[in-house]
């Protein structure tokens, strides 16, 4: 629930972003330096919520977030200047990255438990509640003021935590359990031991990996829509289903990803997950039709899902809710970094070349999975 509801919110929040450009008055560049806020309060606050997590307790700080973001997501609408809207989403962005931290290492502990490798359905509620969130912001932005809109989205994520804090508040992971010889036992029942400079790089390149992903997410999430419609002549309509189609079939390999990693295990998938997202997107960029570009963008959809989750819990495992935190915030670099890197690329080549960037950080996942095969035993 606390997975859906932060992908419920991120999404009701992002599709409000042109009422409150308007509503501040602010231009695309200084709405972009504003939007920067989000950014920078979660890098900040990734590492600081994974030391707090060790102290406190990770189910005890993802209710704290759950708290915060929902309390948080109603102030963007109450500003009116880019200088105060910057300001409030420095702590919209603490909130949604404190919480991205937290309940990655909540779901850590719990995967360790079950000993089932049931992470990406973590995930797969994260995109089920981005779809959800994103549509109904659809469907109200005609009728609803941003400032009513974010503050019914408040109200529905307090009262979602108020409905799951308890549960995770009464629940304490065992880290003494008989089975403490498994690796992952092992690193959630000493998550404050010092790792050794190997474990160390081990965690970068599980973030490395996790960024390669994220890159893609915001890639297609900002300019496949214009690929579509500007390179291939699409219908406006049919350009904007094709993030839409991306992320229908991500969230359909998330679902399928337990299955997948029980049957495959984890760096199999990394690997298999990296190569068909490479061949999805050189499919998308390089398509001569629209048609044929948008069955590209569901492939990579398909390939990318698993990655991320995957990498992000395979670091939690080694080095408990820091190498959440590590894992978390380079995999969030590059979802920042994707957009405006892509854009930088069209305009000195095309956005179909630039677009082929996705493709080659895929394959380079893909790669450093298989590099990392003997990192843990899991």
């Amino acid at each position: 629930m606390f997975f859906a509801l932060d992908g419920f919110l991120f999404a009701g929040w992002v599709v409000r972003i042109p009422a409150i450009k308007q509503q501040t008055g602010a231009s695309a560049s200084t709405l972009g330096l504003a939007l920067l806020g989000v950014s920078a309060g979660a890098v900040i606050t990734m590492m600081l919520t994974g030391r707090l997590c060790r102290r406190y307790g990770s189910h005890a700080m993802t209710v704290a977030c759950g708290v915060l973001l929902p309390l948080s997501i109603a102030l963007p609408a109450q500003t009116h200047s880019a200088l105060s809207l910057g300001l409030v989403l420095l702590v919209f962005g603490a909130a949604y990255g404190g919480m991205n931290v937290a309940m990655n290492s909540a779901a850590v502990d719990l995967v360790a438990e079950l000993r089932r490798p049931v992470m990406p359905s973590f995930h797969a509620a994260f995109s089920l509640g981005g779809m959800v969130g994103a549509g109904l912001g659809g469907l109200v932005a005609g009728g609803l003021s941003a400032s009513t809109h974010l503050f019914l989205l408040a109200g529905i994520g307090l009262l979602v935590t108020a409905f799951a804090g308890p549960a995770l508040l009464r629940h304490r992971p065992a880290r003494t359990a008989p089975e403490a010889h498994t690796p992952q036992s092992q690193s959630q029942r000493q998550p404050q031991r010092k790792l050794d400079p190997r474990a160390r790089r081990i965690v970068v390149l599980f973030g490395v990996i996790a960024l390669c992903t994220a890159y893609g997410e915001g890639a297609l999430a900002d300019w496949g829509a214009l690929h579509l419609e500007q390179d291939l002549d699409a219908h406006p309509g049919l350009a904007a289903a094709g993030y839409a189609l991306f992320a229908l079939t991500m969230t359909i390999g998330r679902l399928t990803g337990t299955l997948l990693l029980e049957r495959l295990g984890q760096t199999r998938t990394l690997v298999l997950g990296g190569a068909v997202a490479a061949a999805g997107m050189l499919l998308g960029a390089l398509a001569p039709t629209a048609w044929l570009a948008l069955a590209g963008f569901a492939v990579t959809g398909l390939g990318l899902a698993n990655i991320f989750p995957v990498a992000v819990g395979r670091a939690g495992e080694l080095a408990g809710p820091s190498g959440v935190a590590a894992a978390s915030t380079l995999g969030y670099g590059g979802m920042l970094l994707g957009p405006p890197a892509i854009g930088f690329l069209a305009d000195w080549f095309s956005l179909p070349i630039a677009l082929t960037t996705v493709a080659l950080l895929a394959a380079a996942a893909a790669a450093l999975g298989y590099g990392a095969r003997n990192a843990t035993h899991a």
